[in-house]
């Protein structure tokens, strides 16, 4: 998560030794081992540096399943994990044994989490740190049998994502792990957590499933922070969720063909970052929004909901954002963890009985053409109901019709997309909606029509020798070295009290998915979009490096295209950039 700091990390060492010293001398017991996680569970971050008691937490808050940050390296290069990276905090029964087996008792379960913003900042993060695989795996496999437990989180940000020989050792260490399970006996899952953008991973998320899948380690969930988008507009933080899972769910559909829709949805989860988040009030994850998020988890059948983190659960600091002990709302105390913990369970929709797909879950035209896709449903408790269907969406010279319009529910229809010669090219989202007397479910059809979309920018290279078109923020300038191509490239200048941002305006076509491309180098090197869409990707690279940024316009196909370094950091370079 990004709200671990080296300060947070040095108090958070006097707390505990400080906590060290009421301890009973007893030898704590070990944790009893664990039932399976359930298909669909609520575990939010509780941060374990804080000398709080896990299970008295838990009861307190009604959040039965947490997810327990963080293990990590005491010093770059060891290959030994503790407890925040504390020497005093081994992976021992004497650390949380005792604890974790009280949540058992009481109907819960931890979920250990390696990483965090911290360790993959200072090359503390195990698979960062340690070089030897077969020492990686057996950290994980200490874990394991140390506490019971049948699911390892591993929260990999910031420079780890950029670290391509401790991914790939982490990955083989999650095989030599799963490996390890099978040959004993026991029941074990991985899930990352990664960063996102509002539209699903960005290309290092990516590289890190791209290579467990090359390395045969089967990744059980893929838990998106949806917060921190760092690309300075303001954001509804729901319905990012939505946007991003979306977006998320095409990809892992890309990357596991194999995997049926409802299959890629159970392998999801979401982290939000409750009340005010540590960018700022422009994403701040209101009350509110708990239940939008908890309907829209439900309905799609998403493994896991949690959020950062447990002891920000209270009203304590309003205004106050980034903190790790109240959220900044004016909130009751576990307002969230008694809103989001109704998920935990099988996961089967309350009341309503059915879920809604469609398959294929996009289609290309030419103007003038017609595509279709089937819009299944499917029982999923209770007694099958009448479910009336409609599609929204379409645009001029678009007719969308479902044949048939009504189904039981197990039934299916026909989604016909006929276009005219009129159809303006571009990507438009067709949203279908089933209804029946106890609820309503969506499904998004992606409509794209072929032809010119139009859409230049101006001076890209900055081969002009000047800014113009670009406006940037005060100490930006073009300049002869570094260039990545041609004679000239940008510079932006943070400082400590802005980002050296600059940004052009684009008209493209409305509605049509496109990528942005752009190279730069630096640290904390942002390229971005907002306004008529809203996305980001950023990099630290001290030589040239590529982002590449997809994202969808939206009704006027207007958008502005962004580069920045980040507050206080040393200047960013950027050169030739394109849009596709």
């Amino acid at each position: 998560m990004r709200p671990r700091t080296l300060l947070r990390a040095a108090l958070a060492l006097l707390a505990t030794a400080a906590a060290a010293l009421t301890l009973s001398p007893a030898q704590p017991a070990a944790a009893s081992s664990a039932a399976a996680l359930p298909p669909h569970v609520f575990a939010p971050y509780f941060e374990a540096w804080t000398g709080e008691d896990p299970a008295t937490l838990s009861e307190q808050s009604g959040a039965k399943y947490l997810t327990m940050a963080f293990l990590q390296a005491a010093t770059r290069g060891s290959c030994t994990a503790y407890w925040n990276g504390d020497t005093e905090m081994p992976i021992a029964a004497s650390t949380f044994g005792a604890s974790i087996t009280k949540i058992r008792n009481a109907g819960g379960d931890v979920i250990p989490s390696f990483g965090g913003y911290t360790a993959t900042n200072t090359g503390t993060e195990i698979a960062d740190s340690c070089s030897n695989v077969n020492s990686i795996a057996a950290v994980f496999q200490s874990v394991i049998t140390t506490y019971g437990v049948t699911r390892i989180d591993l929260d990999i940000e910031d420079n780890s994502l950029n670290n391509s020989a401790g991914i790939d050792r982490r990955n083989k260490a999650i095989k030599l792990t799963q490996d390890w399970a099978a040959a004993n006996g026991r029941t074990v899952q991985f899930s990352y957590t990664l960063p996102t953008t509002t539209h699903g991973l960005a290309d290092s998320g990516l590289a890190v499933l791209r290579n467990a899948k090359a390395n045969n380690a089967r990744i059980d969930v893929v838990n998106i922070m949806t917060f921190d988008y760092y690309d300075g507009a303001a954001h509804n933080m729901a319905d990012d969720t939505r946007t991003a899972t979306t977006g998320l769910h095409a990809q892992l559909s890309a990357l596991y063909p194999d995997k049926t829709p409802a299959q890629i949805w159970n392998m999801i989860g979401v982290t939000e970052m409750i009340g005010i988040d540590d960018y700022g009030p422009a994403e701040t994850f209101r009350t509110a929004d708990a239940a939008p998020v908890l309907d829209w988890a439900t309905s799609k059948g998403l493994a896991m909901i949690s959020f950062w983190a447990l002891q920000r659960d209270n009203g304590g600091c309003p205004g106050v954002g980034g903190s790790d002990s109240c959220s900044g709302l004016d909130q009751s105390t576990w307002y969230f963890s008694r809103a989001f913990a109704p998920f935990s369970g099988d996961g089967q929709p309350p009341g309503d009985g059915f879920s809604l797909d469609v398959s294929p879950a996009s289609g290309s035209v030419d103007p003038g053409a017609t595509t279709t896709a089937t819009v299944s449903t499917t029982l999923t408790g209770g007694n099958a109901q009448t479910v009336t269907l409609a599609a929204t969406g379409a645009p001029t010279g678009v007719t969308a019709t479902l044949s048939p319009a009504s189904v039981t529910t197990g039934g299916s229809s026909t989604l016909t997309l006929a276009t005219t010669s009129a159809a303006q090219p571009g990507s438009y989202p067709i949203t279908v909606t089933g209804t029946s007397p106890s609820g309503s479910h969506t499904a998004t059809f992606t409509l794209t029509i072929n032809g010119s979309t139009g859409g230049t920018m101006g001076n890209p290279g900055f081969e002009s020798g000047a800014l113009s078109p670009w406006t940037c923020q005060t100490g930006s300038a073009v300049v002869g070295s570094p260039a990545h191509s041609g004679v000239h490239a940008l510079r932006v200048s943070p400082t400590q009290s802005q980002t050296g941002q600059c940004a052009q305006s684009v008209t493209l076509a409305p509605n049509h998915a496109y990528t942005l491309k752009a190279w730069v180098q630096g640290n904390y090197a942002f390229v971005g979009v907002s306004g008529g869409a809203t996305a980001s990707t950023w990099t630290s690279s001290s030589g040239w490096k590529e982002l590449s940024l997809p994202f969808t316009t939206g009704s006027s196909g207007t958008v502005t295209v962004t580069v920045n370094g980040w507050y206080g950091q040393d200047d960013v370079h950027a050169d030739d950039f394109s849009i596709s």
